[in-house]
């Protein structure tokens, strides 16, 4: 069989789709897909898999004539595009499989697909790769609640990359979250009980790498790294082994709770490792709503001083914030925005909740007839922001406040004077201890990229002024200090226009919720609540997921 694997496009707009920062550094995009070069690594022995990543180039009509079949799927962010991928597949005849994380949720979405693939690829692939063989031409696969035993998940076909296409490289240590945030859809895919892979086979997947020539930044792509705190500290002192084996090839990125800054061995180890970045759903500075939202582990400890032990411990906080819970008082946008400027947190994603499908906000939410409905599904439009497309369901204060609170919030925050004010405070708290070196292919890179990048920031006299004010304060400090102010200022171009864009919708939104009100907005968007018996009809047909 030959197999061809479509990653679908993300939106320009979207807040982590930062191509246009990866061009100035000579790359395409972020990352790379991992779960086709799963999927690929899962397909039986002989047939021939070929990956056409949409955020790196075009579909040609010659890759679908190649194929005898098309798997593709993703999140609900990519939905749109797996719709547009599928679609034109089938047009020119081919049999077209989805799977991925919104498929599994909102199979009903994917209807159109000749195959369904839903749940964990290592359990559910074989199954649908032996009925195409035997001559299969539609079928559902689902795992259920069954868990895949991540000791079986295969080394990923890496070798189906250009490395220079993408920033980073992604690896997975483990699966699933000890925690129950009522928003997540972590828990309900991937389970409370976090799944890990032993450290050999960690490092097997780095050791691919490292032989197939990659050099540079590897994110562990869990959605809790310290999930399971022990196999994480256990990881990382045999990481620090292998690393320093090979002359520290790599330096990493992952996600955590914010409980990582209370745990000091896993801090040093972290830094011994090389550890740089560090993604933390912090969500608001409100204790009261982080418990009443179930995320109370993050209300243990104040929020700032938490941020500031991991920026000394040398790896810099990447933060989520959401505008919109129950509950939530009158400024609390705003509140974001200080605890964000307090803490030189500057790649700040704060978006408006969102109710996911098969959540357990999704569950009350439909229960209080609060949920809003588009065709029976959470169908999403062709150029969706993931920060600014939610509320989708009748607020608890009016949604033009809310709408204005995180307009002006955001503003601010991604202004030039609001982002590298951020940015110099970062790096006047970060104490880096960074082991990996650039070799000198890549130091001749990052020279071009560094002029690429202040060539892009001098045409915006009003960001290019404060770049150079804190390129040579980083100076003053270190070359370290340096690469990240770079890499920082790169980050800024797409964020500039990434804010413009949301502010755009918003102010147009606001302006219209004024005029008309806000039942008479909803209206005329052909927005409505979803009745709740619809709601449990489509969890029963869903199951447990």
């Amino acid at each position: 069989m030959r197999c061809l694997l479509l990653y679908p496009r993300f939106s320009r707009y979207s807040f982590w789709n930062y191509s246009s920062a990866c061009e100035l550094a000579g790359h395409k995009y972020p990352t790379s897909p991992l779960g086709l070069l799963t999927v690929a690594a899962l397909l039986p022995a002989g047939w021939e898999p070929r990956l056409v990543d949409l955020n790196t180039r075009d579909l040609l009509d010659e890759d679908l004539d190649w194929a005898d079949v098309v798997l593709t799927g993703g999140m609900i962010t990519q939905q749109a595009e797996t719709l547009r991928l599928m679609r034109r597949a089938k047009a020119r005849g081919k049999l077209v499989a989805v799977g991925g994380p919104d498929a599994t949720s909102q199979p009903e979405v994917y209807r159109e697909a000749d195959f369904l693939v839903l749940g964990e690829g290592e359990l559910t692939v074989p199954r649908f790769t032996a009925a195409l063989a035997s001559g299969a031409r539609r079928g559902v696969f689902r795992a259920d609640e069954a868990k895949a035993d991540l000791s079986r998940s295969p080394v990923p076909r890496y070798d189906l990359l250009r490395f220079s296409d993408y920033a980073y490289i992604g690896v997975q240590t483990s699966r699933g979250c000890p925690y129950q945030c009522e928003f997540c859809d972590i828990i309900e895919l991937y389970g409370r009980v976090p799944r890990i892979k032993e450290p050999e086979r960690v490092l097997a997947e780095l050791e691919t790498l490292y032989q197939a020539g990659f050099r540079g930044h590897v994110d562990f792509v869990d959605d809790n790294f310290i999930g399971n705190r022990k196999a994480a500290a256990r990881l990382l002192r045999e990481l620090i082994a292998w690393s320093e084996a090979r002359g520290r090839p790599f330096y990493f990125s992952t996600e955590a709770t914010i409980t990582l800054a209370k745990d000091e061995e896993l801090l040093g180890l972290m830094r011994a490792a090389d550890f740089r970045h560090v993604f933390i759903g912090i969500e608001t500075p409100d204790p009261a709503l982080l418990r009443s939202t179930r995320k109370a582990q993050n209300a243990l400890a104040p929020v700032a001083g938490a941020v500031r032990r991991i920026h000394e411990a040398g790896l810099m906080v990447l933060a989520g914030f959401i505008v919109g819970f129950d509950g939530e008082k009158p400024g609390a946008a705003q509140a974001i925005e200080r605890l964000v400027e307090e803490t030189g947190i500057c790649v700040a994603m704060t978006g408006l909740l969102t109710s996911l499908p098969n959540t357990q906000l999704d569950r009350r939410l439909a229960a209080e007839g609060r949920l809003f409905a588009r065709d029976g599904a959470m169908v999403l439009r062709e150029e969706v922001d993931q920060t600014s497309a939610g509320l989708n369901f009748l607020t608890s204060r009016p949604r033009a406040e809310i709408l204005a609170e995180y307009r002006e919030a955001l503003a601010r925050m991604y202004s030039p004077a609001g982002y590298f004010g951020r940015m110099g405070r970062f790096l006047e708290a970060l104490q880096p201890a960074w082991r990996h070196r650039p070799t000198k292919g890549m130091a001749a890179r990052y020279g071009k990229a560094f002029a690429r990048i202040t060539w892009a920031l001098a045409r915006h006299p009003d960001a290019f002024w404060r770049y150079l004010r804190e390129l040579f304060r980083a100076a003053a400090r270190g070359r370290d200090h340096v690469a990240q102010a770079v890499a920082l200022s790169a980050l800024y171009v797409h964020f500039r226009e990434q804010s413009r864009y949301v502010l755009e919708r918003l102010d147009a939104e606001v302006r219209e919720l004024r005029a008309d009100g806000e039942e008479a907005f909803l209206k005329k968007r052909n927005i409505y609540v979803r009745p709740t018996e619809a709601v449990q009809s489509v969890v029963s047909t869903n199951g447990a997921q």
